[in-house]
């Protein structure tokens, strides 16, 4: 199948189509009542693609089909048929998510054939990909990532060039999800599919004030996405509320025998999915742990601080106990490598067998198929190497044997051990402090710029990744530059349904986010 091309549409009736404030729920009632059809939201959708994608930088790879897909959905409503909880939907999908007939490049110029690179063109659908096609959204494009994911600050090493926020353009996005972030919060879509390993669902969110799920590892299926490690990457919503991205949720997560690890999920889902527990009242009596240096020995910065002491304030009125530090001589930040670094990258010395596999699901006509066949096309540019984008790797201890041997199940069992003292440590505290969950700052200070060294500074990225636990992002207020601040709920593993609801129950008492100035 031939790359898909950045086309041009024509002007229409669709710019009277506001898509700054439209939700879910918006869009449905708006079909039902015949307030406009699939076909018009899309060509609104893509209008405003037009008008901003060349400055934000959000959206690589166009999906030409989009309007006839909205309109069979047009037709197919016409005719009566029952429809998926998302139809006629836009919605974007990360770059290193794998959708038929689309590049998957991982931001990289190696993988980019317009870059003189070799194409990754998968055969199929990733399992979340299908999953949303079956529940009837219009994709309208991929999204840009950095290299390989590498980073959760910018993409600003990409072969397609930087992605800017939408919120302040000149600060840095949130990685590696940028693009998808940047697409829903300038509205170009409803929603956005992202994934993360270590933030990049989580930083990109509070970067530019969305709502962002990092699920339970496993209970959404993570085949079909080139990996940063598999027992690490999750797939999750990026949303402009709460509600969208519990209903998106409800489409991912589930079982599938591509990915075994969906089986431990199964029984996991609320009945009457992950909106049934939203409610404004949800957050009464809840007992909520608060940020400490027994969570992380790393301190907020004093704007940070005076936000966290607001949002206190508001969780207090809206009827959530509040518990100082209870992880404090838990040992809990101990287990931190180094503990004053800004990210932990074990779990990742996988890489090599989980990438191996990737290749050998992109099917018998693909580019590259195994492990060695990457390493053979990227050696100029060695991602191991001593300034490689994932350089780091090189200093886990598993990782070497892993890669002198790619093609065999690595033992990864330093990660295990670690990410079952997480768990043990966190059950623990959660028990003798009959705690519900943790409210924190999502990042320790404001945005750095976006092009300098700095980098985001999270207060969960890799605490939460390493030991597999849900986190939500909702906005909650900014700074006095301007910049989002942002919290994150995190829980027990499976905890989402209670996690959307504390998070809806704020989300709806405080209504921080404003809809941004696309025009500055």
């Amino acid at each position: 199948m031939s790359q898909p091309a950045i086309v041009r549409y024509e002007e229409s009736s669709s710019e009277s189509l506001d898509l700054a404030g439209l939700t879910v729920a918006d869009v449905q009632a708006g079909f039902a009542r015949g307030a406009f059809t699939v076909q018009s939201l899309v060509e609104a959708s893509l209008d405003r693609v037009e008008r901003y994608n060349a400055k934000y930088n959000a959206i690589i790879f166009l999906n030409s089909l989009a309007l006839e897909e909205a309109k069979e959905i047009d037709r197919r409503r016409a005719a009566g048929e029952c429809l998926g909880p998302l139809a006629g939907v836009p919605v974007v999908v990360k770059d290193t998510i794998d959708m038929a007939g689309f590049p998957t490049t991982a931001g990289w110029s190696l993988l980019c054939g317009k870059m003189g690179g070799v194409d990754l063109i998968p055969e199929r659908d990733a399992p979340v990909v299908g999953r949303l096609r079956e529940a009837g959204v219009v994709i309208i494009g991929k999204t840009n990532v950095p290299i390989l994911s590498g980073s959760g600050t910018h993409a600003n090493d990409s072969w397609a060039g930087p992605t800017l926020n939408v919120v302040m353009p000149d600060r840095v996005p949130g990685g590696s999800s940028s693009g998808s972030a940047s697409a829903v919060a300038s509205a170009m879509v409803v929603l956005g599919l992202a994934e993360e390993t270590g933030g990049s669902i989580q930083n990109p969110a509070s970067a530019q004030d969305l709502v962002g799920i990092k699920p339970t590892i496993g209970l959404v299926p993570n085949a079909g996405i080139m990996p940063l490690s598999g027992n690490r990457d999750v797939v999750g919503p990026l949303a402009r509320c709460v509600r969208d991205a519990a209903i998106c949720l409800d489409v991912l997560a589930g079982y599938t025998s591509e990915d075994p690890k969906t089986l431990a999920g199964v029984g996991k889902k609320p009945r009457g999915g992950y909106i049934s527990k939203l409610n404004v009242d949800a957050l009464k009596g809840k007992r909520l742990a608060l940020y400490g240096s027994g969570w992380r020995n790393q301190p907020l910065s004093m704007e940070a601080e005076k936000l966290y002491n607001r949002a206190k304030e508001e969780l207090q009125g809206l009827g959530a106990v509040l518990i100082e530090d209870p992880f404090a001589g838990s040992g809990f930040a101990d287990l931190r490598r180094p503990p004053l670094a800004n990210s932990d990258e074990r779990g990742l010395e996988s890489f090599p067998y989980d990438l191996h596999k990737y290749l050998e699901r992109l099917g018998p006509k693909s580019a590259l198929k195994t492990f060695s066949e990457f390493a053979k096309a990227t050696e100029k540019e060695n991602p191991f190497g001593p300034t490689g984008v994932l350089r780091d790797l090189a200093n886990l201890p598993q990782f070497a044997a892993v890669l002198a041997n790619p093609s065999q199940p690595p033992n990864i069992s330093e990660f295990i051990a670690l990410k079952e003292e997480y768990l043990t440590i966190f059950e623990e505290v959660f028990a003798r402090h009959h705690l519900d969950a943790c409210v924190f700052p999502q990042m320790l200070q404001e945005l750095p710029p976006l092009h300098g060294n700095e980098l985001i500074r999270e207060t969960t990225v890799n605490e939460i990744n390493i030991a597999g636990l849900p986190g939500i992002t909702v906005p909650a207020g900014y700074y006095a530059s301007g910049a989002p601040f942002g919290l994150i709920f995190v829980g027990r593993m499976w905890s989402e349904a209670e996690l959307l609801a504390y998070a809806y129950a704020y989300e709806w008492a405080t209504r921080h986010r404003k809809i941004p100035n696309m025009d500055k």
